[in-house]
């Protein structure tokens, strides 16, 4: 058994290498363009939501304040009649990248502590590097990738996107991986 904190350099150092292959992928890589689609007319829709002045934050349109609710001929009316919609509204501005990048960076870490978690749990000081690669890595690809798959099932996200975020998973996995059995102690 290997500790989290005698690990703290490959959950680190996995950490930034995925910051900056991230950052390689999002800027260099175009197929992240198709994750979203345009809606028509974009202006027209945009100036009628400015008017409602809503709230950063999520919003399901129509929304049922119960299951009772949701079974009413109302809400059934308004479900027929459409569009139903699952909407995120930024707040308004141009959004500050600092603070995500920071999010994000601070996520990775969370993952390496969960890779490392499982693989000192699994593993004990001088385990081969294959074998410290997959449990950091299957974990590291998990933690990634796999809460995104749910939101294409209940949510219908695209497939597309979730693919592309699939990818985008095991290469960050694959990362991971390397730098775990690469730093893993003697």
């Amino acid at each position: 058994m290997v500790s989290i904190v005698s690990l703290w350099l490959p959950i680190l150092l996995s950490a930034v290498i995925v910051f900056i292959a991230s950052s390689i992928i999002h800027m260099l890589f175009t197929y992240h363009f198709k994750d979203f689609k345009r809606v028509p007319d974009e202006d027209k829709l945009m100036d009628a939501l400015r008017g409602f002045n809503i709230p950063g934050g999520e919003y399901l349109i129509p929304c049922a304040s119960s299951h009772a609710a949701r079974k009413t001929p109302e809400f059934q009316e308004r479900m027929k009649k459409g569009p139903a919609v699952l909407m995120t509204v930024w707040e308004s501005g141009m959004a500050s990248m600092g603070k995500n990048l920071v999010q994000w960076f601070i996520y990775s870490v969370i993952v390496g502590i969960f890779a490392a978690y499982v693989a000192g749990r699994a593993l004990g000081p001088g385990a081969s590097y294959l074998a410290v690669f997959r449990f950091a890595g299957v974990t590291a690809f998990a933690c990634y990738t796999v809460a995104h798959w749910q939101d294409s099932i209940w949510f219908k996200r695209s497939w597309g996107r979730t693919f592309r975020g699939t990818i985008d998973g095991l290469v960050y996995g694959l990362l991971t991986a390397g730098t775990f059995g690469w730093l893993w102690p003697e």
